[in-house]
């Protein structure tokens, strides 16, 4: 059974106007511009809430001229990926192949690789280790290359709580997967090249080291940032 919402009374189901038969204020109008207010004040602070994460975002990006190197940093290593990681070359009585690696070569590489194939070199007791360097170097540098995108995307929460600490940490495991990636290719290849002398030789390329350097350099621009900071300038709402 309803109640009027001013004097209390209980409305029984005869009572089918809108008008409280007791005090007589309108039922459906009765307290409307309180419920107004309050609904203007809910949105009034959620547009106060979505303005600063707003701010926090764009201080995140231009908020310094530290905060514009960064994001130029953070570009250079995915245009790295496409110089010479890796020199191959390899011979045969009829033919001579010599070849650079990049992020481009690898991609072609992994989507025309016979996965099957790969298994069997890296089950087979004579190529099983030098195969498994040579998965994991390829390995490494794609989880690498995706971590890339993935710090791209959280720049916009770098002056969130955890943004620096999070910044840090997503370099510092890119470095590492990339250092992974340059050693074992290196074994993989100093391995190959023990077995067939005359046939393979592999090198790494000059844009492998420019990779590490840009990554490293990315790294120092995190830490510096991370202490002094970024005044975020907030709108006021």
């Amino acid at each position: 059974m309803a109640i009027c919402p001013k004097c209390g009374v209980k409305l029984k189901l005869t009572d089918i106007k809108p008008i409280c038969p007791k005090c007589g204020i309108n039922l459906i109008y009765y307290g409307m511009e309180e419920r107004l207010l309050e609904d203007a004040d809910k949105a009034e602070s959620e547009h106060a809430r979505m303005q600063k994460k707003i701010d926090r975002v764009k201080a995140s990006f231009v908020g310094s001229k530290l905060a514009i190197v960064r994001i130029i940093l953070s570009i250079l290593p995915i245009g790295a990926l496409m110089l010479p990681l890796a020199n191959v070359s390899f011979w045969g009585p009829y033919f001579e192949v010599n070849s650079t690696v990049n992020a481009i070569t690898i991609y072609n590489l992994i989507s025309s690789l016979d996965f099957n194939a790969l298994i069997k070199y890296i089950s087979s007791d004579f190529f099983g280790a030098t195969f498994i360097l040579y998965a994991v170097s390829i390995v490494t540098l794609l989880l690498a290359a995706v971590l890339l995108v993935v710090n791209l995307i959280c720049l916009a929460f770098s002056c969130t709580k955890n943004g620096s600490k999070r910044n840090i940490a997503l370099n510092s495991i890119k470095i590492v997967l990339a250092v992974v990636s340059m050693v074992t290719f290196i074994l993989f290849a100093n391995k190959l090249h023990a077995f067939f002398p005359t046939v393979f030789n592999g090198s790494i390329g000059f844009g492998a080291f420019i990779f590490i350097a840009t990554l490293v350099a990315l790294l120092v621009i995190n830490i510096v940032i991370s202490k002094k900071g970024i005044d975020v300038k907030y709108k006021q709402t």
